[in-house]
């Protein structure tokens, strides 16, 4: 599939396109809406939506959810704006390949929602976070870098939705799914912690692209790790309007997990605690449609988001 877009750019803090106040990914969102869908980066380059959708992806958008309201979960301990434009966002990690396909739609009326902004970030086959290598090495039990196995994040108490919360039979986390959480700024969408200041330089399995004309995205990733009291997942940000009007997350069914994780370098991270029945924040919802694609998995999932935020 052809993209017109430039990969690992960086959208400028300071100078997103002429004239535009935000920042981040809000002034990728406003600069969208504005322009048609394409941003100037601060080289002077040009990102745009992804190309309409490839005829492999219908029938596969048609199983994978409807148009019902998607679930808030919470944001997790290690959400901020890494600031990057990209759809290949493996770097240097290795794991099995996995491109991830999401449409995303207006839930009152069941269409496609093109020109939004939707990121992603989850760990690394060894469930260590970029940006948050540190903090979230204590969540790794018999592979955690420097923390005693069973010990949490800076030797703390595991904040709410994050490693070693929620463990079996836990009590859901505030902003789990149907929770009302609200992110920094008062922006819906299920958040219900502070951004992360990141404590390093690392960005891999971090990104974010503009929907197409069809709603739709595509990441290029690796089948995520595991790390203690979490089943396996991916986080998931939708902002529409300067706004934050979903954040989720999504999950990989039992079976493959168990395929994957016998492989390398996953083999290597054992003592995996919680699968999807005892997680606290999973749901069926949640569950991407996975099929076989070349020397990985291709998963989808529709996300219908309130994005006029009326509460419908």
């Amino acid at each position: 599939m052809g993209y017109d877009h430039h990969e690992g750019q960086r959208v400028s803090r300071r100078r997103v396109i002429a004239g535009i106040g935000s920042v981040g990914l809000a002034g990728l969102l406003a600069a969208c809406g504005r322009d048609g869908g394409t941003v100037t980066t601060s080289t002077g380059e040009t990102v745009a939506p992804q190309a309409t959708t490839a005829n492999d992806l219908t029938s596969l958008f048609d199983g994978a959810n409807t148009c019902t309201l998607t679930a808030s979960t919470t944001q997790g301990p290690y959400y901020f704006d890494a600031d990057k434009i990209r759809s290949d966002i493996r770097e240097d990690r290795e794991g099995v390949r996995l491109r991830l396909a999401i449409r995303v739609q207006d839930s009152e009326r069941c269409g496609p929602l093109p020109n939004a902004v939707v990121e992603i970030w989850h760990c690394d086959a060894a469930g260590l976070y970029s940006g948050a290598e540190a903090q979230s090495s204590g969540a790794n039990g018999a592979s955690g870098g420097g923390t005693p196995a069973g010990g949490t994040p800076e030797g703390g108490t595991p904040p709410s939705g994050g490693p070693g919360a929620g463990g079996p039979g836990g009590t859901p986390p505030s902003g789990g799914p149907g929770g009302g959480g609200a992110p920094p700024g008062g922006d819906s969408g299920g958040g219900d912690m502070a951004d992360l200041t990141p404590t390093d330089d690392q960005r891999y399995l971090r990104g974010a692209q503009v929907t197409n004309a069809d709603g739709i995205v595509e990441f290029t990733t690796v089948w995520p790790g595991w790390y203690r009291g979490r089943t396996v997942h991916i986080h998931a940000m939708v902002h529409v309007d300067n706004a934050r009007v979903l954040t989720t997350q999504v999950m990989f069914d039992e079976a493959l997990n168990t395929k994957v994780f016998a492989t390398p370098p996953y083999a290597a991270h054992t003592g995996r605690d919680t699968v999807n029945d005892n997680d606290s924040i999973y749901a069926d919802s949640m569950l991407l449609t996975v099929t076989e694609d070349g020397d990985g998995y291709l998963g989808v999932i529709n996300f219908a988001v309130d994005s006029d935020r009326d509460g419908t």
